[in-house]
């Protein structure tokens, strides 16, 4: 069992940065790959961004890709979401979530544990 906590998230304006935090529980957090994922009002939760569970491969939705970068840290159970050039449609509930399969998936159904969610505002 994985419990997971994030934090980070506020109001920033268009062309800011923010940084996420999800907070795991347990000793097994360094076995599992971690995900971020977004749900805006109104629409599905989409995939954002993955680190594999040694931390040495990621992978990002086209949207992101060059503005967020996703890292962890073993040590401190740690994942985290940087997020650099905010636009508006960034704006999001942001949850992490950690997946036992290994496959550094973008798929939702993949992934075992969800956090609560972080809210990301971006106003333009």
């Amino acid at each position: 069992q994985v419990q997971l906590v994030e934090s980070g998230g506020g109001l920033v304006q268009a062309g800011d940065s923010l940084r996420l935090s999800c907070a795991a529980s347990g000793r097994t957090f360094s076995t599992y790959d971690m995900g971020w994922f977004r749900q805006a009002p109104g629409k599905e939760r989409e995939f954002v961004a993955a680190i594999r569970w040694s931390g040495g491969t990621t992978y990002y939705a086209d949207s992101v890709k060059g503005r967020f970068t996703v890292f962890r840290v073993n040590a401190k159970n740690t994942v985290y979401l940087q997020m650099n050039r905010l636009k508006a449609e960034d704006t999001a509930v942001y949850y992490c979530a950690a997946s036992r399969s290994r496959l550094l998936s973008d798929d939702r159904n993949e992934y075992d544990y969800w956090g609560q969610g972080t809210q990301v505002t971006v106003s333009s």
